[in-house]
């Protein structure tokens, strides 16, 4: 019987993604909408971590099957790391994509260093509380104003040097090749057999629930060999 995974997101296409990716593995991957109606998490974490960490911890639980759970943002180094884990909601709680991109470019005017970087942060964590990690950064800089129309979010004020074009001018094929959240799927995807490893162990004990701190495991798989 294949391992379930449980996606945290009702995203069609990143669920598809990561199928593609793991295509001959034996693992199902599901997500949120396979569930039903499910509380979200409350992601109010101070970093790209912690708030992976809770979301996948949290859906674990609810479900009582691992779940792979994902933070990530923009962060610009001449805001001291802004927007970051409030790149979603950096004008207001309720900001759109425009809002959030219009109000950077203001925060940005006149600014030399326009250096910034897309950070991912991947956790899978068991229903009692373990996780592991994978990390992705793409570095790229801000435009002073918004070039193309495809893609999300800041994509189309985020200028990768090697494209010489900005994310929201490319195909979502070659963003995803270099992305932040891309590059941390294939690593999950390049240890998956370690990491089914690891769930059969973990799945298979008894624990009181954690409390909601994180107890990453680093990834050595120390505990994962045959």
């Amino acid at each position: 019987m294949n391992s379930i995974i449980v996606l945290a997101t009702s995203n069609e296409n990143k669920v598809k993604e990561l199928r593609a990716l793991l295509k001959d593995v034996p693992v199902d991957i599901r997500c949120l909408k396979d569930f039903g109606p499910v509380p979200e998490a409350v992601e109010d974490g101070a970093t790209f971590e912690e708030n992976a960490y809770k979301k996948a911890l949290h859906y674990a639980r609810i479900l009582g099957l691992p779940a792979l759970a994902d933070d990530s943002g923009l962060s610009v180094n001449a805001l001291n790391g802004a927007p970051g884990v409030y790149s979603a909601r950096y004008s207001d709680e309720k900001a759109t994509d425009w809002d959030n991109c219009e109000k950077l470019l203001r925060e940005m005017a006149g600014m030399t260093d326009r250096t910034a970087r897309f950070e991912c942060v991947l956790s899978l964590a068991v229903p009692h509380g373990p996780a592991l990690t994978w990390e992705g950064r793409c570095e790229g800089r801000i435009t002073e104003q918004r070039q193309g129309e495809a893609g999300f979010g800041y994509d189309p004020v985020f200028f990768y040097e090697d494209f010489g074009k900005t994310f929201a001018e490319v195909s979502m094929e070659e963003k995803s090749q270099v992305s932040h959240r891309g590059k941390a799927m294939r690593e999950f995807a390049a240890e998956i057999d370690k990491v089914l490893q690891w769930l059969k162990l973990r799945m298979n004990e008894v624990k009181p629930p954690k409390p909601d701190h994180a107890e990453f495991e680093h990834n050595d798989w120390s505990e994962a060999r045959c």
